[in-house]
């Protein structure tokens, strides 16, 4: 699986961004995609994730501000960030996940400055 991701910048504070990230390859039909953040000095943790399902998981900072989405025909996912804090500002990093096998896309950096 390919992993192509989209959708970062430079955003003021209370601004919006949208990520993107498209699967191609042999899919498994089982599989969870999400999105992962990794800021200077800090470890990498998870922003949000969603399941083929539907069954999503949040980082409590961000539930609420954040929307995880996917259109399973295209094996995409989508993460709508509003209402932006500097603190979010990191390089984001799409993961999908099946067969008990991570892969990760390249990163894309959102930045929150004004």
């Amino acid at each position: 699986v390919q992993l192509q991701a989209s959708g970062g910048g430079l955003v003021q504070p209370g601004g919006s961004l949208r990520l993107s990230c498209s699967a191609s390859g042999d899919i498994p039909r089982a599989n969870i995609m999400g999105w992962y953040r990794q800021a200077p000095g800090k470890q990498r943790e998870l922003v949000a994730t969603i399941s083929r399902t539907g069954i999503l998981n949040y980082l409590e900072s961000v539930r609420g501000r954040f929307t995880i989405s996917r259109l399973n025909a295209e094996a995409t996912v989508y993460l709508q960030m509003n209402s932006l804090k500097p603190e979010d500002t990191a390089a984001y990093y799409c993961k999908f996940t099946a067969r008990g096998i991570d892969q990760w896309g390249q990163g894309t950096q959102v930045t929150v400055s004004s």
